[in-house]
């Protein structure tokens, strides 16, 4: 079972300041159409090639997508590797916080 985090919980932590590790594995044009500041885009069609881009320490990564779905296969696949990894639960359709568009 994944660990989870509500989106009113993860803004809550980001809007205090917290320096979190948020990566938002939806496509590019999703991306573009808005997005959380602190988010590092990794498309899922782009994830095991980069995923020498995530750090493997204690600290916890958040995964975000569109609806929590992508962001849950990828929680499911980083487990077993040894990642702290937390999925966004509802994604970026139950984000309330600010978005930033294009790159």
């Amino acid at each position: 079972m994944n660990q989870e985090i509500t989106t009113a919980e993860l803004r809550e932590r980001l809007e205090a300041g917290e320096k979190l590790n948020l990566i938002d594995v939806r496509e590019v044009d999703e991306w573009q159409d808005g997005h959380i500041a602190e988010a590092k885009l990794i498309p899922l069609s782009e994830f095991t090639e980069r995923l020498d881009e995530i750090e493997k320490n204690d600290q916890p990564i958040y995964v975000i997508c569109r609806s929590g779905g992508r962001s849950g296969k990828v929680c499911s696949y980083l487990a077993p590797q040894g990642y702290n990894v937390v999925n966004v639960q509802g994604g970026m359709l139950a984000w309330s916080g600010d978005i930033v568009t294009g790159e």
